[in-house]
């Protein structure tokens, strides 16, 4: 069976020093003011034609550091730096591709601080990591070993708004086998009431998360209102509180949706599941937070990723597909469903479906002809009661 190497982050939590916090919180300030100058730089080079890369900030950079203003720069390690100005340098060239909007300045205020280390920047001995400009190594827990044998290539580590650190090592993984081939495959039909349909008729509830601690998290926001404004130390307490509200959702929604996807890759060897525009959807007022909650977007990430390294294969069905209307059965199209009909009866066959079962297995067989014919589905928007390209399933209110 063959191996895949592949670059894997493996990510920990750590409890530094003073020291230590101390440290990396002048890297942080200092790594942002350099991106920010660095931006600043390029944007008025771009307003006069002129195109700058990285090889020209990074010399910029050394005339900054030699400034009598910017002399705090020298006193932090000049690994993460660098490193900003190729992050930089990537979202430049993610931009020009069409692939991102145009780079943003970096807040201090910003949810998440980072920096990165690469090689020169780091010693990993022992099972030990000590960064540069420290003597001691971080209190790291290592909740997991990392692959036998692997070395960090580069070492992020990063505060979150709720005071939490963690370090992220960057590790070419070796271990990642392809699965043995299954004949199984099956179609997802993602939805609001159930997280998850199933072709083979297994409904997966939505935890909702976020609806769980709602009513935590909007006390905690009415208090961090009601503090006065600035930088004070009591809105900082309130803001953490507030953090530490949302980080607790995310990180219980993260670890559910691992499972589920562990779950599918490992019992199917196809997944059909349908390309929802999560972007536009989102932009419903009175459906948005619970779609943010479902995280469907993040669902498909993991699944595709996860997919990839284990000899499995994702199939997007067109949005369009009238999954729901159309009879598994016998292939006929419903002339209307509306959404508060939830069981129906084909006219045809006189075949009973249940509705989000009855898309999944469409989504099934429509994944089948993609992965037949090699072409996509095509959108039948000219059938009688055709939808838009938003889900049929969520078009109505949720609390």
């Amino acid at each position: 069976m063959a191996t895949a190497q592949v670059k894997r982050a493996f990510k920990y939590r750590f409890y530094p020093t003073d020291g230590q916090a101390a440290e990396l919180s002048r890297t942080f300030g200092c790594v942002r003011k350099v991106y920010n100058m660095a931006l600043a730089a390029r944007t008025e080079a771009w307003t006069r034609q002129v195109r700058m890369n990285y090889n020209q900030t990074s010399a910029m950079l050394t005339v900054w550091k030699k400034t009598e203003e910017l002399a705090f720069l020298n006193e932090v390690s000049s690994v993460p730096l660098q490193q900003c100005l190729r992050h930089l340098q990537g979202a430049f060239t993610n931009f020009f591709g069409k692939r991102a909007k145009y780079p943003r300045f970096k807040s201090k205020k910003k949810s998440r601080q980072s920096a990165e280390y690469t090689t020169s920047g780091f010693r990993f001995r022992d099972g030990q990591l000590t960064l540069a400009k420290m003597r001691e190594p971080l209190d790291v827990v290592w909740s997991r070993p990392l692959p036998q044998g692997a070395a960090p290539s580069t070492v992020t580590v990063s505060q979150d708004a709720a005071g939490r650190w963690f370090v992220s090592l960057l590790c070419e993984d070796a271990s990642v086998k392809p699965l043995p081939p299954k004949e199984a495959a099956v179609g997802v039909d993602v939805g609001l009431n159930h997280l998850l349909t199933l072709s083979t008729g297994e409904k997966i509830a939505n935890p909702r998360h976020e609806r769980k601690d709602r009513a935590r998290l909007a006390l905690a926001q009415r208090r961090l209102a009601k503090k006065a404004k600035g930088d004070g130390a009591n809105r900082r307490e309130a803001r953490r509180r507030v953090a530490k509200i949302h980080a607790r959702i995310a990180d219980r929604r993260r670890d559910h949706l691992h499972k589920l996807t562990t779950r599918l890759v490992r019992e199917n060897q196809t997944i059909v599941i349908e390309d929802l525009s999560v972007r536009n959807m989102v932009k419903n007022r009175s459906l948005a937070r619970a779609i943010s909650d479902a995280s469907w977007s993040e669902f498909r990430a993991l699944l595709e990723y996860k997919a990839q390294w284990y000899g499995r294969e994702v199939i997007t069905v067109d949005r369009f597909f009238p999954s729901s209307r159309l009879c598994s059965h016998c292939g006929t199209l419903a002339r209307r469903m509306p959404l508060h009909i939830r069981t129906w009866t084909c006219e045809s066959c006189d075949t009973s479906h249940d509705r989000d079962v009855n898309a999944a297995k469409n989504l099934l067989a429509a994944g089948r002809a993609v992965s037949a014919c090699g072409a996509g589905v095509r959108p039948q928007r000219s059938s009688p009661g055709g939808q838009s390209a938003t889900k049929q399933e969520v078009s109505r209110r949720e609390p």
